[in-house]
């Protein structure tokens, strides 16, 4: 299996300015290609630019310009290039299947911040100096970069990334992993549900609280986008000093916030893999969970809408989709077993005497059967309905 490590870099003042460097030419390297194709299709020939014919054309860029593009990793440039590639395929995909295009736009110098190296050894090479107690990464044209490596890296690693994100340097690296050894068994199984009163309920009568992490940073978010709204409005090249500090204080506090809802995400779900053998959840589409609920007509106002929180909403789901992907990965390494059942009617079927009705929760926390008139919490009632769907699908025989 693949695993992937994600290291903090410190470099120095002259690697940080090659850094960049290399990010500003492979952006216009992307930049570039995604013109080609742009003026090649507007063409009265309707030529379709592939992947390949920009590769073969790397060698001419790389001698024409020497000091810039001929400075870096061959097979890097034509990650970059299989990048542009990858994002057309997308497009034409979403296409055939009715979604919006989204065609492939040109991307700002702040909005390239990963450059990919798709084998170690060509072009970069992890723990360049194993004689060195400090490990360090090499990369083409910046040198050899130390590595803050708060973990050991496991079995041969595969390909290389440098990341930007705000004013540190990350390094991601993929590893080719043999199956790790599981966790002994505890003879324990569980049902899940995620909701809305609650991150998490399982089918013992347990709560996993919703850690509120943007609200507790929304005074001091709210006081940094209020500092950026003081500045007049002009381009990113055109900014003060003071106006970009503002501007890279807000990015520091959604980024922390972002971690730090990885961080639960993570310990979350490591909790319920050591604790528990069989683990099932519903199954949710991820694709729709993230897609915005549907507007709602203002009846008293035309032309209007009512709030529907989409953005809350949207941005909740997608906790959950990242939370569920993190759970499958924990549980696969450890050896465990994770079921996603069919959604429907778990949170309206009595776990008592079977009941399905729509009557049987009134409120979004409360459910009371109205045939035996059970009552409990409405997640605890989803979470036992859940793993009693995955326990009958796990020994249910093959079809």
């Amino acid at each position: 299996m693949m695993r992937a490590y994600k290291f903090l870099l410190r470099p120095t003042v002259r690697q940080v300015q090659a850094l960049g460097e290399m990010l500003a030419d492979h952006c216009s390297l992307y930049n570039g290609a995604l013109q080609e194709r742009r003026d090649a299709y507007r063409h009265a020939s309707k030529m379709s630019i592939k992947y390949g014919m920009q590769s073969a054309q790397l060698k001419d860029i790389r001698g024409f310009d020497p000091e810039r593009q001929g400075r870096w990793s061959f097979s890097s440039q034509q990650a970059t290039l299989r990048r542009l590639d990858k994002a057309f395929a997308a497009f034409f995909r979403r296409i055939k299947t009715g979604d919006k295009p989204g065609y492939p736009r040109f991307r700002g110098i702040n909005w390239f911040d990963t450059v990919d190296f798709p084998k170690d050894g060509d072009g970069c090479r992890w723990d360049s100096t194993p004689h060195d107690p400090v490990t360090r990464v090499r990369f083409q044209g910046v040198g050899h970069v130390k590595v803050h490596q708060h973990r050991p890296v496991a079995d041969r690693v595969k390909t290389v990334s440098v990341k930007r994100e705000g004013r540190r340097w990350y390094v991601v690296l993929t590893a080719e992993q043999e199956q790790p050894q599981p966790l002994p068994p505890t003879g324990s199984v569980v049902g899940i549900d995620l909701g809305i009163a609650n991150f998490l309920a399982d089918s013992s009568g347990g709560f996993v609280a919703h850690p509120r992490h943007g609200r507790k940073a929304a005074a001091k978010l709210e006081a940094a986008q209020q500092a950026v709204a003081r500045f007049p409005r002009v381009r990113r090249d055109q900014r003060t000093a003071h106006h970009r500090r503002a501007v890279e204080k807000v990015a520091d506090l959604h980024r922390k916030v972002r971690r730090q809802r990885l961080d639960h995400a993570h310990k979350t779900a490591l909790g319920l893999v050591r604790t528990h053998d069989v683990i099932a959840h519903e199954h949710l589409k991820i694709r729709n969970m993230v897609k915005a609920p549907q507007p709602q007509p203002d009846p008293d106002r035309p032309g209007g809408f009512l709030p529907n929180g989409a953005a809350a909403k949207a941005g909740l789901r997608r906790r959950m989709g990242v939370f569920l992907t993190i759970l499958h990965v924990k549980a696969e390494s450890a050896g465990r077993e994770v079921i996603a059942v069919d959604p429907r009617n778990t949170s309206r079927t009595c776990p008592a005497c079977g009941h399905v009705a729509a009557e049987n929760r009134p409120t979004q926390e409360k459910f009371h059967c109205v045939s035996c008139g059970h009552h409990t919490h409405a997640d605890t009632v989803g979470a036992l309905n859940v793993l009693r769907a995955g326990l009958a699908r796990r020994d249910a025989p093959p079809a």
